[in-house]
């Protein structure tokens, strides 16, 4: 039997009929449905299927033939038919979301897989968990779980399961709490990070990055990174999507007595949480979930005062969308605004937070002078004022998260996630440009183990063909790269998206990971790495905002009036980097005052460099690289089965997209590259003791026994390799066993029953 491409199921099985000499232009085939194919043999021979007792095996690896279309099968076979959502494929635990609960979670589950060796059991996260576990206890190394897939994949959902193993499985050293505080951890960060996509009603829109501290084997706390927030999502929502979670939390719990001061109602009555026209999901409770956030603040220690506190900021955020901006004249000169409760629940002057919504302020060599805005660039610095404030209420909630959590660390758990959609800007630029460094570090350990396997069992190393994606990061990260190019367009004064595009056009052209799209726009491709195993991932980028996203800027007068407000917290949200932290308490007992440094951005005549965006994500980038590579790293490649959120159902296509995007075809690949099959001396005979002679098993060592059992029965060296403590076989050996076995055992039966029948 063989596969061979299909539109629909993207592989099929079909028979060979006629015999196929070498040369021969047609193989004859017979299709499941009885149906007779001339096959056209173009450049290669369609691939062999594995033998039926292979078929569906937890381990992709041990099959025999190792190709992509074995590996979907082998999936969709254990996903459909035995409801088998996790598979290994050597190193990766392949996850698929099944889209409804499954009972295999509970704590007699996880103490089930405590204490034993991965492969002793089904395959499972729980199992890798505890293989992290084991090798962190053991040697004292730290170990992390990088996690991947698409948008809606089930990244999240891992990440906890993960997390409420390792906090039941270690206990918690000398605080009883902190595993539920580091579980605790998980409603706040999805509230304030997570949002509804077309694609996820819960999407993480932003890199995660946790450390669970471990002493003695003991929990003693965690620590969370984040990276590049998605800010556009505060102020812009596409159709059938939604700001953030904790936006419609608060619009739901309006009629809350605590909340009534602060003008909420409900989210279709606010300009940036109705603009998706999606102010409900379907699968959320927004009221409730507004508890749970609250609940696990007051888990985290956050008094309810501080809490209000955020609320109120957070609730200006939303009257801040809504402040009108009219035009003064036809012409478009000038501008005047409307605040409304923006002003009243900050605290703040209203006439300076008109004036500088309407006014930039310039500074020349002799004088310094305001300019009238127009509507649009009035409109813009609003926005730009909301994205800053909730990028600044994330830090301080991820900070303050982070205080209650604090530990010395042994344990880490990342999480990343690729991203393509109809329309890719920056955000998606950069989350795929941290995937490919991440895909280059996969490379390096798949590669690093293969290598440590052939030189243990003492087999001379063949491996020479491996693919890196060096060239594509280069494009991305060099010298005059994308990046590169960007900031210095960013430095310009009239910097702008077309004129860094056609500087893209200029210099990358030339680059087989580069491409200008076709039609007439502003945009580019980058042919994002696949490895030699599937094509690579095409991506086109709209340059629209680009430049704006990662200058980053707000205007600073705005921002000096919002740290001078009388609110403690906005005053602590608006610290600057190197401030010292002030007690809330202390600033509620006492007014207003100046609190730490002064700031140099208030001080008149002074400029403080800041980094791009994109500066500061590749070097937090780097850093995540530099502890990655000091730890011993465990990966799990979530799949998204189906786009229509069907529990068990399976599309081909939508799954081979992603097995060819994530590295588990290039782990195939570099494992069928040299000897993909291994079994112990063991396993060979118990497996294959059928096959052995009388005279071969005289020897006295079960290696010796095998030597000379593949010397007969194979015949060519070069198909196998004798190790130390294993049998390695070449890619389709082990399926020829398997029929040499069928046949000595078929020969067996009939000779039993020639004699019982007479």
């Amino acid at each position: 039997q063989v596969w061979i491409p299909d539109s629909v199921e993207v592989w099929r099985v079909a028979e060979i009929t006629r015999g196929y000499k070498e040369g021969d232009a047609i193989l004859h085939l017979r299709l499941e449905d009885g149906s007779a194919l001339a096959y056209p043999i173009e450049f290669q021979l369609p691939p062999l299927c594995n033998p039926d007792c292979l078929s569906g095996a937890d381990d992709l690896v041990a099959l025999s033939y190792l190709h992509e279309p074995a590996v979907l099968h082998s999936l969709r076979r254990r996903f459909l038919e035995a409801n088998a959502i996790y598979t290994y494929c050597g190193i990766i635990l392949v996850a698929i979301n099944p889209y409804k609960p499954l009972p295999i979670y509970e704590e007699e589950v996880i103490y089930a897989y405590s204490g034993h060796e991965m492969g002793d059991m089904d395959p499972h996260i729980f199992a890798l968990a505890e293989e992290a576990y084991k090798q962190m206890v053991r040697f004292g190394k730290n170990q992390s779980l990088i996690i991947s897939g698409e948008s809606g994949a089930g990244k999240t959902m891992s990440a906890k399961y993960a997390m409420r193993y390792f906090t039941t499985v270690g206990g918690c050293l000398g605080d009883s709490s902190m595993e539920e505080k580091v579980l605790a951890s998980s409603p706040i960060m999805e509230a304030f990070g997570n949002a509804k996509t077309t694609r996820n009603d819960n999407s993480s829109r932003f890199g995660k990055y946790i450390e669970i501290g471990f002493s003695q084997a003991h929990v003693t706390g965690a620590t969370i990174k984040t990276y590049l927030l998605e800010k556009s999502r505060v102020t812009f929502q596409a159709k059938a999507e939604r700001n953030y979670h904790i936006f419609y939390q608060l619009c739901a719990s309006a009629t809350l007595p605590e909340l009534q001061g602060l003008g909420l109602c409900g989210a279709e009555s606010f300009h940036y949480t109705c603009q998706g026209q999606c102010a409900t999901a379907q699968s959320t409770n927004d009221a409730a979930d507004l508890e749970s956030t609250r609940h696990a603040f007051s888990l985290l220690g956050v008094p309810e005062a501080d809490q209000l506190e955020l609320f109120r900021v957070l609730a200006a955020i939303l009257h801040l969308g809504n402040v009108v901006v009219r035009g003064r004249d036809r012409r478009g000169d000038g501008c005047f605004v409307e605040v409304g409760l923006f002003c009243t629940l900050l605290g703040v002057e209203a006439s300076q937070v008109m004036r500088w919504l309407c006014h930039r302020k310039l500074v020349t060599a002799g004088e310094t002078y305001l300019k009238p805005l127009s509507r649009q660039q009035a409109l813009d610095a609003r926005d730009a004022l909301a994205k800053h404030m909730y990028g600044q209420v994330f830090r301080w909630m991820v900070s303050r998260v982070n205080r209650a959590l604090r530990s010395c660390l042994r344990q880490i758990s990342a999480a990343h996630r690729f991203e393509m959609f109809e329309f890719n800007s920056f955000e998606q630029f950069c989350i795929n440009y941290a995937n490919e460094k991440l895909q280059q570090l996969f490379n390096l350990h798949v590669f690093k183990l293969e290598q440590e396997e052939y030189v243990t069992e003492e087999i001379p190393w063949v491996f020479v063909d491996f693919f890196d994606n060096q060239p594509c990061i280069e494009l991305i990260e060099g010298r005059l790269g994308i990046l590169d190019l960007l900031n210095e367009e960013c430095k310009m004064p009239q910097g702008s998206d077309g004129s860094w595009a056609q500087k893209l056009y200029q210099t990358h052209l030339g680059s087989s990971y580069f491409q200008k799209p076709k039609r007439p726009t502003d945009a580019f491709v980058v042919c994002h790495f696949a490895g030699k195993a599937g094509k690579a991932v095409v991506v086109e980028y709209q340059c629209d905002g680009f430049v704006e996203k990662n200058r980053d800027t707000v205007p600073e007068e705005l921002v000096g009036l919002l740290r001078a407000s009388k609110f403690a917290l906005l005053t602590e949200l608006f610290l600057e980097e190197g401030d010292g932290p002030i007690s809330l308490q202390s600033r509620r007992s006492s007014g207003p005052r100046m609190v730490g440094r002064p700031s140099r951005r208030s001080l008149p005549g002074s400029q403080k460099s800041k980094k791009s965006i994109s500066s500061q994500f590749k070097a937090s980038l780097n850093r995540l690289m530099e502890m990655l590579g000091s730890t011993t790293p465990h990966y799990i490649r979530c799949i998204k089965p189906n786009d229509g959120k069907k529990p068990f159902v399976f599309d081909s296509r939508r799954a081979v997209e992603q097995l060819r995007a994530c590295g588990v075809l290039e782990t195939i690949r570099i494992s069928a590259s040299g000897y993909p099959s291994r079994l112990t001396y063991q396993e060979f005979l118990e497996r294959y003791r059928a096959l052995v002679s009388r005279e071969e098993l005289r020897s006295a060592h079960e290696k010796q026994i095998c030597s000379l059992a593949l010397e007969r029965l194979l015949q060519d060296p070069s198909k196998y390799q004798c190790g130390k403590s294993k049998v390695f076989f070449r890619a389709g050996q082990v399926a020829y066993l398997e029929e040499l076995r069928y046949r000595r055992l078929r020969a067996a039966c009939v000779l039993l029953q020639r004699h019982l029948q007479g």
